[in-house]
């Protein structure tokens, strides 16, 4: 289980970047859709974080229980 949110995590990250690139090749040509992959990149990298913050609480919480 914690092997999949690992990998959901950087799935995230490799959004946010897609939306990085999009957004310094569409920023000269179509304003409003460099705003939207704006809005995607924040919520990707906002995404990340608070996805590997409950994974690691979800490892500590099992990592407890077993002890």
């Amino acid at each position: 289980m914690t092997r999949i949110l690992k990998y959901t995590e950087y799935l995230y990250v490799a959004v946010a970047f897609f939306s990085l690139y999009r957004i310094f090749t569409d920023w000269n040509t179509d304003r409003q859709s460099a705003y939207l992959f704006i809005f995607f990149a924040a919520v990707s990298i906002g995404m990340f974080f608070f996805r590997r913050n409950y994974r690691k609480k979800f490892e500590q919480h099992k990592q407890d229980n077993q002890q």
